[in-house]
């Protein structure tokens, strides 16, 4: 592949294997930038798996792996779109209640959402390696609390890997 067909495409190295990533800068070109930047900086390496709900998601990208930190740079405006939809292998920008918080931390989806669209920035899907992000460790109760999570080994821009 050339750079150009690549620069859309993360490789995010997991113990189950690696996932392909499609960021969608077409639907939310502050996010994708976001996600990009950070992986160039390694900064999702070595990061949790802190919040996984069987049946619907994962989410990642908290280094605190608390769910309450992201990172240095400043919280992203929603970039709210109905033009796709939660479904399997979707991946969302995770925020608080306030819609232009998100930040560093987002959400693999394992099953549709409908409820979840139009109210959640939609940063990309899995193009590869599904079967490994079924694979991640699930948390429990409610929230989904991993007790020792599974962590992104290594998070990067595929056309950064040549």
């Amino acid at each position: 592949m050339s750079s150009e067909e690549t620069s859309d495409l993360i490789h995010m190295d997991i113990p189950s294997g690696r996932v392909v990533i499609r960021l969608r800068p077409d639907l939310a070109p502050q996010a994708a930038e976001r996600i990009q930047t950070l992986a160039a900086q390694g900064f999702y390496d070595n990061v949790p798996f802190h919040r996984v709900i069987p049946g619907f998601m994962a989410q990642g990208g908290d280094p605190t792996g608390t769910g309450m930190h992201g990172s240095d740079l400043p919280d992203l405006p929603a970039e709210f779109t109905r033009a796709a939809r939660f479904e399997r292998g979707t991946i969302g920008m995770a925020r608080t209640s306030d819609p232009d918080s998100a930040n560093s931390q987002f959400f693999i989806m394992f099953e549709p959402a409908p409820h979840l669209d139009g109210q959640y920035t939609i940063v990309g899907d899995v193009v590869e390696g599904m079967e490994n992000v079924d694979k991640i460790k699930r948390g429990s109760g409610m929230s989904g609390s991993v007790t020792d999570p599974d962590r992104i080994i290594r998070m990067r821009s595929a056309s950064a890997e040549g």
